[in-house]
């Protein structure tokens, strides 16, 4: 009688480990550690960010590091060169131009930065609402979107801005904004129709997640790394939107002073007296260069290719 001698079964296999919240954040600790090891490692972006941040420091702490006020004059020293007593020299009034440096740094800064902010915002909720939604929404969403893009906005601005006058320079803030997120917000709407057709958020919308929350919490947190790169670069380009503007006497008004105002002040009198212009113009175009670095920094930083295309570009150069 032959035995019969049962197989072993194969072992039942684990279920895989469920995603805990402990464990999201634990992976989105370590891609944020990844990230600023790689920014850290990045020169140009650590100067870039020093750079930014003694600038800031310089505009918002340096009116305490003067006795004069930039609206006081001193009428004893016209037009005086750099010296003990006046760090930049004066102005054809007698105003300190060190004082009035720093708060002209101080104004293109928050309007810079103010810009940067509502124009991120918008282009944000206007890509998102047209790549998710799709349909009408994101036609008519779009037209809008192209309608703002064919204005000529410099044009706009410079007939808008004179009649805005008893408004405040937030007013200007708001009126640079409008004009400033139209470009970004396709970029997120493209990014957003790609998104939308993910597992995670099909599995959203089919538990019944209203259209609002699966925005905000699953389509602009993977749009947050292109997002915030955007914003950074924008800084850089709404405080040379605003001196543009501001040297055309279309920006800041009077007794107010930006960085905008002090150049086209001292424009015709840079040859000879170079200490009314050079000085302003140092400190954008330093701002501005710093800000590019930090923003090179950061779109390597967050993008996972960045090493593999440095390793490419240099196995080129070497051949």
């Amino acid at each position: 009688m032959t035995a019969v001698v049962a197989e072993p079964s194969a072992p039942t296999p684990e279920p895989p480990p469920a995603t805990t919240p402990a464990a999201a954040g634990t992976g989105a600790t370590g891609r944020g550690r990844i990230v600023l090891t790689r920014l850290l490692a990045a020169r140009g972006a650590v100067a870039g960010a020093v750079i930014v941040l003694l600038l800031f420091a310089l505009a918002f702490g340096g009116q305490y590091l003067t006795p004069w006020d930039y609206a006081t004059p001193d009428y004893g020293a016209l037009r005086q060169p750099p010296s003990g007593t006046h760090w930049f020299g004066t102005n054809g009034v007698g105003q300190d131009v060190f004082a009035q440096t720093v708060r002209g740094l101080q104004k293109s800064l928050v309007i810079g930065l103010l810009v940067a902010l509502f124009s991120t915002v918008l282009a944000s909720l206007f890509g998102a609402c047209a790549g998710y939604f799709g349909g009408w929404t994101d036609r008519v969403l779009m037209f809008g979107v192209d309608l703002m893009l064919v204005f000529p906005s410099f044009l706009i601005i410079t007939i808008v801005s004179p009649r805005l006058k008893g408004a405040g320079w937030l007013a200007f803030v708001l009126l640079l904004a409008l004009f400033n997120w139209m470009i970004t917000a396709r970029v997120v709407r493209s990014m957003t129709i790609s998104l939308r057709e993910r597992e995670f958020v099909r599995a959203a919308r089919f538990m019944g997640v209203r259209p609002v929350r699966i925005i905000t919490r699953h389509i602009l947190p993977n749009v947050a790394s292109f997002l915030i790169i955007d914003a950074t670069i924008a800084v850089g380009g709404a405080v040379m939107s605003e001196t543009a503007l501001s040297y055309f006497g279309f920006g800041v008004k009077a007794p107010d002073v930006s960085l905008g105002t002090l150049l086209a002040a001292g424009t015709f009198d840079a040859p000879t007296f170079p200490w009314l212009f050079y000085f302003a113009a140092g400190l954008l175009v330093l701002f501005v260069l710093a800000v590019n670095l930090i923003g090179d920094g950061l779109r390597d930083a967050l993008d996972p290719t960045a090493d593999a295309a440095r390793t490419r570009r240099r196995k080129r150069g070497s051949k």
